[in-house]
């Protein structure tokens, strides 16, 4: 990925409850709340360089994670998928509206529609 706050943020989103309740505030006041490592260390009372060597740690171990897991890949690939899907689906309601005025068929794509949707949210 290109943009690292967007990266990190999904990284934090997938894995970060295995991160230590500290490593998550940072983290979060970080990424999330866009505090610098000066306002986070003012506000929770430990050094800029300690600040920064939990979040490189924190960092790290999302990495990690990713790389043996994969979660966010996945995820990516079947987001992409489904959205295909869905348009493909589209076109195959619109044709048999259309066209075919199949009832069976009709249904059977209303049923597909509607796991798309739980997928795709």
């Amino acid at each position: 990925m290109k943009n690292k706050p967007f990266e990190m943020c999904l990284l934090f989103d997938f894995y970060g409850e295995v991160l230590t309740d500290k490593q998550r505030e940072l983290f979060d006041l970080y990424y999330n709340e866009d505090l610098s490592l000066a306002e986070i260390s003012e506000h929770i009372g430990i050094t800029r360089q300690g600040v920064r060597d939990s979040i490189i740690r924190a960092e790290h171990t999302l990495r990690d994670l990713e790389d043996k897991l994969g979660l966010v890949a996945r995820y990516g690939k079947i987001d992409v998928h489904a959205q295909a899907i869905a348009k493909d689906l589209q076109i195959a309601i619109d044709i048999n509206r259309t066209k075919y005025r199949n009832v069976d068929l009709q249904a059977t794509l209303g049923r597909m529609e509607e796991h798309v949707r739980a997928i795709t949210g």
